[in-house]
């Protein structure tokens, strides 16, 4: 066991590394403590069988460490969003000539999607640009509805959502015109483009993907 584990210092080693004898009992017990410690499941004659025949890893148990779960930040439902009235437009915000500075910063965005709106632009295209495109800040006019008080309203579009559009007129009103059974026009530097509410009832995020077919009649 001496001979193959351990061999004792020399009084020349001992006096070099400045390490007292301990006696060979003593080694011999600290080594076999600590074998027998390292390699629990085996017994004493297993571990002098394994150290006469090859070298021994000493077994190391790794701790696996625990995968911390990421809390998904959860935003505000829409309920909460209500309550807290975030959407809301207050009364002295409700002014036509605050949005001007957004109606001009639309047809910005309406001539770039375009690449221009020239006058030999085809209609057709400028209107399948105007589905998809976001339309907050654009001067919508209701020239259709089976409910004759919303004709002839016009203003620039504040806040769309999937049912309504909400619309500040040049009298400072504000007003909440539902798409269903309505039709609108959107006029961009002379080409009008007609919109037909009830098909169109989808949130301004939905319709970036949506496509839209021609059809040659639409009822209210």
């Amino acid at each position: 066991m001496t001979s193959v584990t351990y061999h004792a210092f020399s009084p020349k080693e001992a006096e070099e590394f400045d390490v007292q004898h301990p006696g060979a009992q003593r080694a011999e017990a600290f080594v076999k403590a600590f074998l027998k410690r390292c390699m629990p499941h085996m017994s004493q004659q297993a571990r002098d069988n394994q150290l006469q025949r090859k070298a021994v890893v000493l077994e190391y148990f790794t701790r696996r460490k625990q995968k911390e779960k990421k809390r998904r930040s959860r935003g505000l439902s829409a309920r909460q969003r209500r309550a807290l009235g975030l959407f809301d437009i207050r009364p002295e915000q409700q002014r036509y000539s605050l949005f001007l500075p957004l109606h001009e910063l639309w047809k910005q965005y309406i001539r770039d999607l375009c690449n221009g709106l020239k006058p030999d632009t085809q209609p057709q295209m400028i209107q399948a640009k105007l589905l998809k495109a976001d339309l907050h800040g654009a001067i919508v006019s209701v020239t259709k509805s089976k409910c004759p008080s919303y004709v002839g309203v016009t203003g620039i579009l504040l806040q769309e959502t999937k049912h309504v559009f909400k619309i500040i007129t040049k009298e400072d009103r504000l007003k909440v015109i539902p798409k269903l059974n309505c039709v609108f026009t959107v006029e961009t530097d002379g080409f009008i483009s007609y919109i037909y509410g009830s098909k169109f009832q989808l949130r301004s995020s939905e319709r970036s993907a949506k496509k839209f077919k021609a059809k040659g009649t639409v009822d209210l």
